[in-house]
């Protein structure tokens, strides 16, 4: 991109669909930008990225608004001031620590372990299905179809309707987007409280009674008053949601760098054993979450620009992962860089998500035997690759593929 930055640029489809000429632009004129006329402010540069996400006292992370696309094209603010719930992601310390703790207990990451020879043998058979069958969508057929039934069992929602929870999954990041209309998002917002109606029975039917996974977690928690009932549920959403979108976003865009160089595909098929280093590639060059919102409860000052106090902070971890600065080549894939895991794609400190074993393994796994049972997969050419219209998620809505068998 060229010219001064301009508000509508942040939404301008083009920008979203290809975000990385503007994150560059970003970095290199404005790492603290304020979208004009608006109390919005985007941080791009990794050490600025680093340095906000460690000062929780002046950039919290319980929400206090949402963002939607205005008439104008820039984006506005739906303010509810504190009567959003804080929970988990969106909670300060040390509220943070304590849903934390009771989410990521021992028997839960014993059960996040226990899980791989199930994504191994669902990504075998799904591969399988899709293979040598001519053009396939990934995303409805692998990519998004294992990380929702992965999750759900991690939680230990057993009975769930798969295409249900998906749907509610991606709802939930929607509602982050910063894309849809004012009246599109208080639409959509109304239609979450269905899902937590549901997860709020799933807590009452399940109970507090012993077990491994995070909804009999989550109870015991509501049993010994660490948790309320409104916040459980918003909890449970959050990781259905993040770990099932996180981990589809991941797979999706692994699987296009490679179908788009045949040359590193072919290394990998070879040398299965960089595969986790790919892993590392692939969230740090295509984040699956590209940023995180911030509050700014009283004035603060970032780099060389004055925040203030009730500000929106978007925290580009998309624009960081790419800065020049922090990475060599930031735009290639390179395995073998020094500090594989030095990227922020699942956040940076007490906030770096709960779920990144999980996604990490899920992405290893599910690549792994792709690999082993094709002999090369394209993409499409009587296709396009479509991505989802969102500012956070970087997620394809559409990868058509052709998978030969090996």
């Amino acid at each position: 991109m060229s010219g001064p930055l301009e508000g509508v640029d942040l939404l301008d489809p083009q920008v979203v669909d290809d975000p990385y000429p503007f994150y560059r632009q970003l970095r290199a004129t404005a790492p603290v930008w304020r979208v004009p006329q608006r109390d919005i402010f985007i941080v791009s540069s990794f050490s600025l990225v680093a340095e906000a996400a460690s000062r929780v006292e002046d950039f919290s992370s319980n929400m206090r608004a949402l963002l939607y696309r205005d008439d104008d094209g820039l984006p506005g603010r739906l303010s509810f001031g504190d009567v959003g719930v804080d929970a988990l992601a969106t909670a300060d310390p040390p509220l943070h620590k304590l849903h934390r703790d009771i989410v990521f207990s021992e028997l839960v990451a014993n059960r996040m372990a226990a899980l791989e020879p199930v994504i191994e043998r669902m990504a075998s058979d799904y591969i399988a299905d899709a293979t040598g069958v001519g053009s396939v969508d990934f995303m409805q057929t692998i990519g998004n179809a294992i990380p929702i039934r992965i999750v759900s069992q991690l939680i230990g929602f057993p009975d769930g309707d798969p295409d249900r929870l998906l749907a509610a999954a991606f709802d939930s990041t929607s509602l982050l987007g910063a894309t849809l209309s004012l009246p599109e998002l208080e639409t959509l917002v109304l239609r979450i409280t269905e899902i937590e109606e549901w997860i709020s029975g799933q807590l009452q039917e399940a109970g507090p009674e012993a077990g491994n996974d995070i909804l009999a977690a989550v109870a015991r928690g509501i049993e010994g008053g660490t948790l309320r009932r409104h916040q459980a549920c918003v909890i449970l959403h959050t990781l259905l949601s993040a770990g099932g979108e996180s981990t589809s976003s991941l797979l999706g865009n692994s699987v296009r760098i490679l179908a788009e160089d045949r040359e590193l595909q072919a290394h990998l098929r070879s040398h299965p054993e960089f595969v986790p280093a790919f892993v590392e590639e692939a969230l740090r060059l295509e984040s699956p979450f590209r940023f995180l919102l911030r509050s700014v409860p009283g004035e603060a000052s970032l780099g060389d620009a004055v925040i203030p106090e009730g500000a929106t902070v978007l925290l580009m971890w998309g624009a960081a992962n790419r800065d020049a600065e922090i990475f060599d080549q930031p735009d290639q894939v390179i395995l073998d860089r020094p500090v594989p895991r030095r990227h922020v794609a699942f956040g940076r400190g007490m906030h770096h998500c709960v779920g990144a074993p999980l996604a990490r393994m899920e992405a290893r796994i599910v690549l792994t035997s792709l690999l082993d049972q094709t002999s090369e997969f394209t993409i499409d050419s009587e296709l396009t690759p479509e991505w989802v219209p969102s500012l956070m998620v970087r997620r394809h809505r559409l990868l058509p593929l052709k998978m030969a068998a090996r």
